[in-house]
């Protein structure tokens, strides 16, 4: 493990003090002190702080996601404030981070991934096929929307945001039948024991970088660099630049009906993807296995 004192031997400057930007949402703030807590560990000489932001993308509310320029928003602001000297790394959801990095910034470390899975929540209906013909599921994502209306053209799908504890309430309050949520997001902030029904949709394809935290910097600050790498898990990084590399390469945002994932099975990598209309019509499903040593 990488420590303060061997960034000391390599003719480092100690880093006394680093600064993390973050969202202020509860997922957000999870994530942010997770990354805290570690860099703590492995640098106990060095004081973290968080820098906490409320985004636009959090602001704005009564308006479809994508209307108001997809999940950048999330991401720009923690941009900013590591630019101009305010944070020395930003802390992202990946899944939230567009393809395209401003100049000067770099995303240098992606954390192990944990379970990438969809969840259906309900308090009424135990699955998704239980769910009667017209019923109402929330989602503001248009993968999850093209996904859920391939297999169930009969539901009706109502836009859904806010932060998790307003759309599990709303969901309690009654105005969806059913949400979908990521999985890994209401297990890190304990929340699945608070719902009657939740079913794993384990048939949809997740979006680029599910539940992975992407670690992003200044590219010119070689000390940062050198404490962020020490969060970077090898596979991930390797999945997760393809699917981005795929996302980028058809030219697809973050807020796109696009599904992407890379799984390293031994010596070999497979890609699973699909993108169609978000509708849930002219989809197109693609798979593609390679040797590791072949990347």
């Amino acid at each position: 493990m990488t420590d303060i004192k061997s960034l000391s031997n390599k003719g480092f400057k100690l880093v006394e003090k680093l600064i993390i930007a973050t969202r202020a949402s509860n997922l957000a703030l999870w994530q942010a002190y997770h990354i805290k807590e570690r860099i703590e560990a492995s640098f106990p000489e060095i004081q973290v702080e968080l820098n906490e932001i409320v985004s636009k993308g959090d602001k704005i509310l009564d308006k479809p996601l994508a209307l108001i320029g997809g999940k950048g928003h999330f991401t720009k602001e923690l941009e900013d404030e590591i630019l101009e000297g305010n944070a020395h790394i930003a802390v992202h959801s990946l899944k939230d981070v567009p393809t395209y990095i401003p100049e000067g910034l770099e995303l240098c470390a992606i954390t192990a991934r944990q379970d990438q899975n969809d969840v259906l929540l309900s308090h009424t209906y135990k699955s998704l096929d239980d769910l009667p013909k017209g019923a109402t599921v929330g989602t503001t994502s248009l993968r999850r929307r093209m996904q859920l209306l391939e297999r169930r053209p009969d539901l009706k799908v109502k836009e859904l945001r806010g932060n998790v504890n307003t759309r599990l309430r709303k969901l309690k309050e009654g105005q969806y039948d059913a949400i979908i949520l990521a999985y890994i997001g209401l297990y890190r902030l304990d929340l699945l024991k608070d719902i009657p029904f939740v079913e794993k949709l384990d048939f949809f394809i997740p979006p680029m970088g599910q539940a992975a935290l992407g670690i992003e910097i200044v590219s010119s600050n070689d000390k940062i660099r050198e404490i962020a790498m020490t969060l970077n898990d090898k596979n991930s990084f390797i999945c997760t630049k393809l699917e981005r590399d795929f996302v980028s390469s058809i030219g697809a945002g973050c807020s796109a009906p696009v599904a992407v994932n890379a799984i390293i099975e031994g010596t070999n990598i497979t890609i699973k993807a699909m993108l169609g209309y978000p509708d849930g019509t002219h989809i197109m499903h693609q798979s593609f296995t390679a040797s590791l040593d072949d990347l």
